[in-house]
C-alpha cells in the first residue's frame, strides 16, 4: 500500500497545499521575533502584521518614522537574512 511514512515535519515543509500554512507561521515569527532581530529598535517600533508579503510597523515618532523610511530597504534586507528566505517584500509604517 504505502512505501513510507513521512513525518509531520516533511508532509508540511514540501507539500504545496500548505504554502498558505507556511507563510503564515512566517509571517508570525517576523512579529514575534522582530525585537530579536533589532533589539536597537525595540523602543521605537512595534510589528503590527504581515499582509501579502508587506510588514507594518507602528512608529509613533515622525522624526523615527522619517529616518526608517530611508533604511527600509535595509531592514528588509535584514529580516529576510535572518530568516534565510524572502519573507517581507514591503514595509509600511503606521
Amino acid at each position: 500500500m504505502y512505501d513510507s511514512f513521512k513525518n509531520l515535519n516533511e508532509i508540511l515543509s514540501g507539500e504545496k497545499e500548505f504554502d498558505k500554512f507556511r507563510t503564515a507561521i512566517s509571517s508570525y515569527e517576523v512579529i514575534e521575533r522582530f525585537s530579536e532581530i533589532f533589539p536597537e529598535l525595540n523602543k521605537i517600533i512595534v510589528p503590527v502584521k504581515i499582509v501579502k508579503s508587506v510588514l507594518f510597523l507602528r512608529v509613533d515618532n515622525s522624526v523615527w518614522r522619517s529616518e526608517l523610511n530611508f533604511r527600509r530597504e535595509i531592514l528588509i534586507k535584514k529580516i529576510n537574512v535572518f530568516f534565510k528566505k524572502e519573507i517581507v517584500k514591503s514595509i509600511k509604517f503606521i
